[in-house]
């Protein structure tokens, strides 16, 4: 039998279970949907409590319906969770044997969290048509993105804003906003900015070392030589494709021109 929604193990009393102590377990092709509700509760900690029973009897309900290993994808949207949260949910489902690889919230820091703890995030409402919930409506979602952490192999970061990573990002980390890119580190894994489109957004690094850069439509592989010069950088698209050049200055010697889909050199910038 597939996975199919659940709630709360029946209880001696013989009134419902209140809304915010469902947990909702899909299938979606190879991988799972975990469902958190999305209320929050008046009682944290007891409604915590109740909540991790709660995902406890619907792994130990469907238990053996998935293959050892099977991918879990969590969607939280506006609810708030903490590390010891993400531990108790990696926990419970590392005894299910199940593992847990992305996180979906409309919540900044519980994106923060997730991220911190090296999970894939993605800070964006899921389809609907995938997930069968509603949508969240957050304000503010394109607000920078802001992590102090290293984005590890095998996490991707995704954002409908500008990502700020305050650390490396290594080989095999992915990181997609639909702004700027800042990596106030090395950047040695994927990074694609302008994902929607933009043209006019821009990737900077403390040290350029990708995979691969992506600007809009522009995708770009890194030198097979390492530069000469270590130093800030910034990737920008111009009507050629990606560039890099140094970040110093970068905004005072060049401009995007709609005309060219891309940024140009000002001409003050060739006068000396």
């Amino acid at each position: 039998m597939n996975p199919e929604s659940t709630t709360s193990p029946p209880n001696v009393s013989p009134s419902p279970p209140k809304p915010y102590s469902q947990v909702h377990l899909k299938r979606a092709g190879k991988k799972l949907l975990l469902i958190l509700p999305d209320t929050e509760p008046k009682d944290v900690n007891k409604d915590w409590v109740e909540l991790l029973q709660d995902l406890k009897y619907c792994l130990n309900h469907h238990k053996g319906t998935w293959t050892p290993g099977t991918a879990v994808h969590l969607l939280v949207e506006n609810r708030l969770l903490d590390n010891r949260q993400f531990h108790d949910i990696g926990e419970a489902l590392e005894s299910a044997e199940l593992k847990l690889i992305r996180v979906f919230t409309s919540r900044r820091q519980t994106a923060i969290t997730a991220a911190t703890a090296g999970y894939s995030v993605e800070q964006e409402a899921p389809k609907r048509e995938l997930l069968f919930i509603e949508q969240p409506t957050p304000s503010n979602l394109t607000e920078p993105l802001h992590l102090k952490t290293t984005v590890r192999s095998g996490v991707a970061i995704r954002h409908p804003g500008t990502i700020i990573i305050q650390g490396d990002v290594n080989p095999g980390g992915e990181i997609i906003a639909d702004g700027d890119i800042i990596i106030w580190g090395c950047l040695r894994g994927i990074a694609h900015a302008g994902a929607k489109g933009n043209r006019e957004c821009c990737i900077m690094a403390l040290r350029m070392q990708p995979t691969q850069l992506r600007i809009a439509d522009a995708v770009a592989r890194a030198p097979s030589e390492n530069p000469d010069m270590i130093g800030p950088e910034v990737a920008y698209i111009t009507s050629e494709g990606i560039r890099l050049k140094s970040a110093l200055n970068f905004s005072k010697t060049h401009t995007f021109t709609p005309s060219e889909k891309g940024w140009t050199e000002k001409l003050t910038a060739n006068l000396g």
